[in-house]
């Protein structure tokens, strides 16, 4: 087998392909979750805390300089929203996994009674066991 026909049957493979598809849906929804914390939630909560955009929040270690160079900073702020966001991811996750175990539950059927020549055989053993006592 050849070095690309081999690629080829490695690629189109069902697993490859569901994992190419999650990666692309995660990044939207990734973009999504960033848009919804960066847009929606913090504004809110940087009013609360005094009308500042709370992802401006940093520790300035070294201030810029005139000459043109850039401060250097810890930008606490960012990262606080970057926590919000996994917090966000992780929730949304933990409930598709909650609804999928429930339908995965509901989809389990009750077990499939024992074929008819294994009840026959129990009825047997049954009643060997009644004629010895």
């Amino acid at each position: 087998m050849s070095f690309f026909s081999e690629f080829k049957t490695f690629a189109m493979r069902g697993n490859v392909i569901d994992l190419a598809v999650g990666v692309v849906i995660g990044a939207a929804f990734g973009k999504i979750v960033s848009s919804l914390v960066d847009q929606v939630i913090m504004p809110p909560i940087g009013w609360l805390i005094g009308g500042v955009d709370f992802s401006s929040y940093k520790w300035v270690l070294v201030p810029a300089a005139a000459d043109g160079t850039a401060e250097v900073a810890i930008q606490y702020g960012a990262f606080i929203n970057t926590l919000i966001q996994f917090a966000i991811v992780a929730f949304a996750i933990f409930v598709v996994i909650k609804v999928m175990n429930r339908v995965i539950k509901k989809e389990e059927a009750a077990p499939a009674p024992p074929p008819e020549d294994v009840v026959l055989l129990g009825e047997i053993r049954d009643l060997l066991k009644q004629a010895k006592s």
